[in-house]
């Protein structure tokens, strides 16, 4: 169990939020070769779309990333490290669904980052940010239907599933529901207090 008031979160933003592993720390326009490599495995965007271009990864850096922060205070896509090396081990974010009101949960990991418990662990930390620091008064995340390992996450860090939504933003042009997960704040709050 990560408690948050062990998070380290001396402000109300993520770039202090550390678990007992993990950090996050906003990205910089240095990232871009890294989050391109990213991008560009196949084998981590396969329920995400696909791959990117270097153009596309360029504007997911510039927009999605860096002009939202100054949009969206406390809210955004932040580098995970690894607190004992330092390295860059995925994203994790707590920003809007592209086109939408709701405000999602979110990562990625390399493959090296997969099995270790990091999309776990980061995302119940930012769900005691967003729920706790916040107020959010409800937290989603939507994942491709055969994504069954973040499913498992989002389920694990206490999301429930609801369902099924399609979306009209371009992002998700291909039409095919995704999978819903939801919970609102007094609910998850009172399950992560019995954890």
């Amino acid at each position: 169990m990560i408690d948050i008031e062990k998070c380290n979160l001396v402000a109300p933003t993520p770039e202090n939020l550390q678990t007992e592993r993990l950090a996050l720390r906003r990205f910089t326009l240095d990232d871009f070769d890294w989050l391109h490599r990213l991008n560009s495995d196949p084998r981590v965007t396969e329920h995400m779309g696909g791959t990117k271009t270097p153009e596309q990864s360029r504007a997911m850096l510039d927009v999605r990333i860096l002009d939202y922060y100054d949009k969206n205070p406390g809210l955004g896509m932040w580098v995970t490290l690894d607190r004992a090396s330092g390295a860059m081990v995925g994203f994790h974010l707590l920003n809007h669904i592209q086109g939408e009101a709701f405000i999602q949960l979110g990562y990625m990991l390399p493959v090296e980052g997969w099995g270790k418990g990091y999309a776990t662990e980061m995302s119940i930390a930012l769900l005691r940010y967003g729920f706790g620091v916040l107020k959010l008064p409800r937290i989603v995340a939507i994942t491709n239907r055969a994504n069954l390992a973040s499913q498992h996450v989002l389920l694990k860090a206490g999301l429930a599933r609801n369902g099924e939504r399609t979306f009209a933003h371009p992002a998700y042009a291909d039409g095919n529901p995704f999978a819903w997960f939801e919970r609102d704040r007094e609910d998850w709050l009172a399950a992560d207090a019995s954890r």
